[in-house]
């Protein structure tokens, strides 16, 4: 496909099970672009904190932030112009988890840390935010079946859609298309992808909206 319309620096993003990084590979994939993957996987007390979220939240944001940070890191030392980035996290969005888990004090320290940090973030060509019902959500993570995510519980997806709802209320860094992801298949169905990939050559600037099943593209 050509990258001629393709902004330059693309970010997905959404809660856990939405879809983000299965778009964010065939993204990168067709517009031969870099890909920069959150690597939850490498988190070693992400399943402890699936496990006992009160115990394991703060080592489990701190790693996370950490990690983000030397991707940003590494993403502002290459050439941002030599060809499409796609990622599938927002930085920002680490605050919002780090709200969600942590008590008061923890959440200080938490600020504390990022504060010394200084991550300065490129902002985004264009977000995109998958949205999608807890209960698909819930069925998508049973279903890829990752070994640390089959403790996740509806209550904490019910919270973590909720604190994405309200952080892309409010979100004007970026041209933003929020997409309904419960009922289209970005990944497998040829249709939805290349509907999505005409709508975002269109995206210059503002809030947009993109919902095939209602025809309102």
């Amino acid at each position: 496909m050509s990258t001629a319309d393709i902004p330059r620096y693309i970010v997905i993003e959404g809660p856990i099970g939405v879809g983000k990084t299965s778009l964010a590979k065939r993204l990168a994939e067709n517009f031969n672009g870099e890909l920069l993957l959150e690597e939850a996987d490498d988190n070693p007390f992400l399943e402890r904190f699936y496990r006992n979220p009160r115990h394991a939240a703060l080592p489990t944001q701190l790693f996370f932030l950490f990690q983000r940070a030397q991707q940003i890191q590494d993403l502002r030392q290459s050439d941002l112009f030599a060809s499409v980035r796609v990622a599938d996290f927002l930085l920002e969005k680490d605050r919002l988890f780090a709200q969600l888990t942590l008590d008061d004090d923890e959440l200080n320290l938490y600020d504390q840390v990022y504060d010394n940090i200084t991550v300065d973030a490129p902002k985004p060509d264009l977000v995109i935010y998958l949205q999608a019902p807890t209960e698909v959500l819930l069925a998508r993570v049973q279903k890829r079946g990752r070994n640390f995510e089959r403790f996740i519980e509806t209550n904490y997806l019910e919270r973590l859609v909720e604190a994405y709802t309200r952080f892309f209320h409010y979100y004007s860094d970026s041209p933003l298309l929020i997409v309904n992801a419960a009922d289209i298949d970005l990944v497998n169905n040829t249709r939805d992808y290349e509907l999505l990939v005409e709508r975002l050559r269109k995206v210059r600037s503002g809030r947009h909206y993109f919902n095939p099943g209602s025809f309102d593209l």
